[in-house]
Parts: C-alpha cells; structure tokens; sequence
C-alpha cells in the first residue's frame, strides 16, 4: 500500500471521528438540560455507593478503628472462614432461604392476582378505593407495622388472642414462639407490599392491546380463557424480570422489620444474615467480621442473579441482560 493512499485513510479516519464527535457535542448540547438533573443522581451513586466499597477491604483485614483501613493488618479469607466453620452459619442461612423461599412461593403470586382482579372491576369507585387500601400500608413505616402486628397478637389484648378466647382456645403469645415466627413475617410484608407491587403489573396489564382481547372475544373465549391466553402472556415478560430480581434478593432480609419482631427465644427461626451482621457490626463492634458475612452475603446474590439470568434466556425471550 503506497503513502498516499495510507495517508488519505488516515485522514477519512480522522474526519469520521470528528464527525462523531461533533454528532455527540450537538446531543449533549440539544439535551443539557436533561443532563443536569442527572448530575444528582450520578453524585449520589459516586459518594454513597461507589466510594463506600472502598471500605469493603476492612473485610480482609484485623481492623482497628485506631490505626484505620490502611495500616490494619491484612488477613485474607480469615473472616470469611471463620463465619462458614461458626455454628451461626448453617442456622442464619437457612433461616434466609426459607424466609425468602416461602416469601416468594406465597407472596410472589398475591400482587400479579391483586392486580388482574382490579383489571378485571368495572365500577371505577369500588377500584379506587381497593387501590388506595392495599397501597396504604407501603407508605407507613415499619416501626408502625410492626407495633400494629405486635399490638394484634398481643396475649393480653390483642385482637386475634381475644378471637382465639372467645372461641374457647386459650391465648398464645405469637412472638415467642419460633415456629410462628416466619408465618407471622411474611404475612406483614404480603399486607405492607402486596399493593404497591401490584402497580407494576397494572402498568404492564394497560400496555396489552385492546385488539388481542377483542380477537379472542370473537373466537369464543370467555373470561377465564381471555385471562390465560392474552393477559397472562402479556404479563409474563414483567413476571420473568421481577422474579429474576426477586431470586438475587434470595439471601437479603431487611434486618429492621425482623428486629422489631424478634426475641432472644425466637433466634432459632428468625436469626437472618442480615440481623447477624448488625448483632457482630454494631452490637460487638467486630466490623471486619461483619463486613466479610455482608460481603460473602452480596456476591452469593450476585451469582444467584446472573444464575436466574442465564436460566430465564434460556427458557425465554426475556432477561435482564
């Protein structure tokens, strides 16, 4: 190749470029000011997301507040070992797997059911006011949940006791007991967020188009079959990534809702990874200890979404990446 034609390459190559980034300097200044209210957002994910992770090292260290991350000594998978040989480790894993396994079995389907109901209500008053009673208790805070569901199970006076002696049962006292534990958990998340969930797939239900419904109601199809043929298949693709999602939270408990709940006589059913850590980080100090079980916690539910991932491209159309 002669030296004109290499440099006339270069050159095309050059001007394309330029081209390029001429196209993209006219984007961000026709979109500027779509991009400055992303400046907060991206602020928030560098300080409070991707800077912390520059603690996880405590992880690997003896950490010591007095000589801080850098100069404490590093000490590898020691942390890591020592919670997998600990007593805790099978029970706290267990008790987070089946916590989320029944949480996914029984509360999964409740939203995707609430919201083909509501589809399926005509009397747009009756709809509204269902809306807003199942989407309440997502705005309420989880200490007030939880004072309400301890308040209703209460031996003395609480609502479902008092049911219990009026029908000749004597009283229970709900929260002391381990194997009432994980029923009365997940029937508080299902009330708190059944009805938020649901918005998700009412959004999905309003994309479906009208025609498809219509076909299926001139072939013949009643109710029933419009529901498992046209609805069902239009829901599904939002049903495959939220349970995707839900899989790779298969080893997360949310640690408040369970100290609010639980007692030193329920740690057998209700002791989570998630408790566990904040018992070691803020309770014993042991912060390098914590930070590794909190570690080890995240990369088993990363593996577990990229698992769900694989699996869903394979059976579907439908995944996250």
């Amino acid at each position: 190749m002669s030296k004109a034609t290499m440099t006339l390459n270069s050159s095309n190559k050059k001007s394309k470029e330029n081209s390029k980034l001429s196209i993209c300097i006219k984007k961000i200044s026709k979109n500027k000011e779509l991009l400055i209210m992303l400046i907060p957002s991206i602020l928030f994910y560098i300080f409070f997301v991707y800077k912390p992770m520059f603690g996880l090292q405590i992880a690997f260290k003896d950490f010591s507040i007095f000589k801080g991350i850098s100069a404490s000594k590093w000490v590898g998978f020691k942390h890591f070992s020592t919670f997998i040989n600990s007593p805790f480790f099978f029970k706290t894993v267990k008790n987070t797997l089946l916590i989320n396994v029944y949480g996914l079995l029984i509360g999964f389907p409740i939203p995707i059911i609430l919201a083909l109901l509501l589809n399926e209500v005509r009397n747009l008053k009756f709809k509204k006011t269902v809306q807003t009673l199942t989407y309440l208790p997502h705005f309420v805070s989880i200490v007030v949940i939880a004072g309400i569901v301890v308040n209703f199970l209460s031996p003395s006076s609480g609502l479902v006791n008092l049911i219990i002696e009026k029908f000749g049962g004597e009283k229970i006292y709900f929260l002391t007991k381990p194997e009432y534990f994980r029923s009365i958990f997940i029937s508080m998340n299902i009330w708190k967020e059944a009805g938020f969930s649901a918005i998700v797939y009412i959004a999905a239900l309003s994309g479906i188009d009208p025609q498809l419904y219509e076909a299926a109601y001139v072939d013949g199809a009643g109710k029933l079959k419009r529901i498992l043929n046209v609805t069902i298949p239009g829901l599904m693709p939002t049903i495959i990534i939220l349970l995707i999602l839900k899989i790779g939270k298969m080893l997360t408990v949310g640690f408040e809702s369970i100290i609010l709940l639980y007692q030193p006589v329920t740690y057998e059913t209700a002791d989570v990874i998630s408790t566990y850590v904040y018992r070691m980080g803020l309770e014993n100090s042991q912060f390098d200890y914590a930070t590794a079980v909190g570690l080890f916690n995240s990369v088993i539910s990363l593996l577990l979404v990229i698992f769900a991932n694989k699996i869903s491209r394979k059976l579907s159309d439908t995944s996250l990446w």
